[in-house]
């Protein structure tokens, strides 16, 4: 069977292992005594989503802006400049390395700079001793009669080919045609003169993030705002997206959600004056923060604002707001010697400080769980958290005292910070390298049952495996019936429910390492799910390779893919729980199952249970005989019930 050899692939490990890869722990943070909260570890295990490299459809793939670029005097080593003053090396022109901190620009004996006129305009041009010479500007212009005439060797079409303006250029000393430039959209090189340039920002960790706009959620994968440098030395936003499947750069998300905040900018600006630095909104409540510190809020979406509170801070951040009651709200402030939190639950009307012992200058992005008060701060020193009283003022004390997440982060500094919609995963922007995640530290002080398909709060459907969230659990029972314990580990366990239950709610009862604890749930006859991983790729196969599908492998038209899906209820003949199905007639799904392409129902040709899985259905259909290239959206159906909704990718 195709399923078999995917399963083979990808685990090679016993019956059980895919479930534990799909949604292994990610690392503990903290310990739990009662309520109380003990030290971090800081052997955390965070995993990098993408890279920092961006798709622009340039002749490579592009990164954020380097001012300085450099050979050693052998010719062999190349260096180059951020922004921020951190300074990268590579010598096999793949791999990137963090220079010394006392490493400086060197200058190749064999070349001499002068200014010359280039069009309308002087340009510093670097002349060596075999008459050449290169000038850096809008564009690389190149000389072959030392100076008297000069060829532009990056326009093509009234655009540069490198993307950007040209801020450095260095000449190799062992090589005249051996040259690199530091331009808007990383580093470059070219070995003839600069006809043909080659990109060398694959892994060069210079990806400039401002800010996550949203974490994967169905279709949709992770997105970011970029700080991108424009010609004249100015910035603009640029929204990127790692989709789901990807697995070579960060790509522009024109549907990114990065535009509203601009537009409120402009709102509250128009009816405050000053600064407005961020401004973000719940429902009709709207809040502002000024350059100089001052929070507002309105209750009628900017039409009237509530006296502003004077933090007397620098300037403020980010808000985060509580989606289901928008008075709670917490905002991160910029300082000078430290940055500060305060946090609103009236609207507005009264604002407290929580800034503690959180020793940060500069704090530049929140977040927080609404069901357990934790509250994340990104900033220059790292990630934090804390909790808080949702309700009202803490009591004397409280949330002054916030513990860093340490662990196995390139660096310390964090821009951004988001939890997903579930509260599960915790993301942390880290400005050059990118994305990381982990399991939120808050899940090991409140149990939660999630599906193992998606990580979702969807009801359970008998034969459901579940995901307990925060705990190992020794042993299950749902109802009056043993839930077998599949895979756990100190911060996660799943187990699966039994195909008979009946009903619609189920209680399930853990024995866990935190003691005897009882968690409700609804039941439906089906709740499907289709199974994704933790970035969001859905496991969607080719049912005759056996390859799992994505952006790299695409799947055909007119071929049969095969859907590794969760919560499809009863089957036929019975079938126990924590089993593996048999290899050969596996039995069948009782409920009718639909699937659905950019909303066209496919023909389905089998729904049974995995053959040699516990607790996985596999769906097969087969896809059109014409279909729209490009990325497509899947689910399921059964009864009333829709799955999660996936993307996938197709080509003719």
């Amino acid at each position: 069977m195709p399923i078999l050899r995917v399963r083979m692939k990808t685990e090679r490990m016993g019956q059980n292992s895919t479930v534990r890869k799909l949604w292994a722990t990610q690392g503990l943070y903290l310990l739990l005594s009662g309520a109380a909260i003990a030290q971090p570890l800081l052997n955390s295990d965070w995993r990098r989503i993408g890279n920092s490299a961006i798709d622009l459809s340039l002749s490579g793939p592009a990164s954020g802006a380097v001012d300085r670029v450099w050979f050693d005097a052998e010719g062999v080593k190349i260096f180059a400049r951020m922004p921020s003053g951190a300074v990268y090396v590579t010598e096999d022109l793949e791999g990137w390395q963090l220079a010394p901190k006392d490493v400086a620009p060197t200058t190749n004996p064999n070349v001499q700079t002068k200014r010359v006129p280039i069009g309308s305009r002087m340009t510093a041009a670097q002349f060596t001793r075999a008459n050449k010479a290169y000038a850096a500007g809008l564009h690389v212009w190149r000389s072959e009669n030392g100076g008297e005439g000069w060829q532009n060797v990056t326009s093509y079409k009234g655009q540069s080919i490198l993307g950007g303006e040209v801020f450095d250029l260095a000449v190799s000393p062992k090589e005249d045609d051996e040259i690199v430039a530091g331009t808007a959209t990383g580093v470059w090189r070219s070995v003839d003169g600069g006809k043909t340039w080659l990109s060398l920002n694959a892994g060069l960790p210079n990806l400039a993030v401002r800010r996550i706009l949203a974490t994967p959620n169905g279709p949709s994968g992770l997105r970011l705002e970029l700080k991108v440098r424009e010609q004249g030395g100015t910035f603009t936003n640029l929204p990127v997206e790692w989709r789901p499947g990807e697995k070579l750069s960060w790509r522009p998300a024109a549907d990114a959600p990065n535009s509203q905040e601009s537009a409120l900018v402009r709102l509250a600006q128009s009816k405050l004056g000053g600064i407005i630095t961020t401004a973000q909104t719940v429902g009709d409540t709207l809040y502002a923060g000024s350059l100089d510190g001052r929070l507002f809020v309105s209750l009628n979406r900017g039409v009237d604002w509530l006296p502003a509170q004077a933090t007397g801070a620098g300037r403020v951040e980010a808000f985060a707001i509580d989606s289901r009651d928008p008075r709670r709200a917490v905002a991160v402030i910029s300082g000078g010697v430290k940055g500060a939190v305060w946090r609103t639950w009236t609207g507005g009307s009264f604002w407290e400080e929580i800034t503690g012992d959180l020793n940060a200058s500069r704090i530049r992005g929140v977040t927080f769980d609404q069901s357990t008060g934790a509250v994340y701060a990104a900033s220059n020193e790292g990630v934090h958290f804390t909790y808080l009283e949702l309700t009202g003022a803490d009591p004397a004390g409280a949330a002054k005292q916030w513990t860093r997440i340490g662990g196995n982060l390139p660096e310390p500094g964090a821009s951004d910070v988001k939890l997903d919609p579930a509260g599960n995963q915790l993301y942390v922007a880290l400005d050059g390298w990118g994305v990381y995640a982990t399991m939120a530290p808050h899940r090991l002080r409140q149990l939660r049952a999630v599906s193992a398909a998606d990580g979702s709060l969807r009801p359970a459907a008998p034969g459901s495996l579940i995901s307990i969230i925060g705990a190992s659990v020794d042993q299950a029972r749902a109802g009056d019936q043993i839930s077998p314990v599949l895979a756990r580990s100190a911060g996660e366990s799943q187990i699966q429910l039994p195909f008979q239950l009946t009903g619609t709610t189920v209680s399930l009862q853990l024995e866990t390492s935190k003691g005897r604890t009882e968690i409700g749930m609804l039941l439906e006859p089906t709740s499907p799910a289709v199974f994704v991983d933790r970035d969001g790729t859905p496991m969607v196969l080719n049912a005759d390779s056996g390859v799992l599908l994505d952006l790299m492998q695409p799947a055909r038209a007119g071929t049969r893919i095969q859907i590794l899906a969760a919560g499809l209820g009863r089957v036929t003949p019975d079938w126990p729980a924590g089993v593996a199905a048999p290899l050969n007639a596996p039995p069948k799904v009782m409920a009718p199952v639909r699937v659905f392409l950019d909303r066209v129902p496919l023909d389905v040709t089998k729904a049974t249970l995995a053959p040699g899985i516990v607790g996985f259905y596999l769906v097969e259909v087969t896809l059109p005989s014409v279909v729209n290239a490009g990325p497509a959206e899947l689910y399921l159906e059964t009864g009333r019930a829709e799955s999660n909704r996936v993307r996938i990718y197709l080509e003719q």
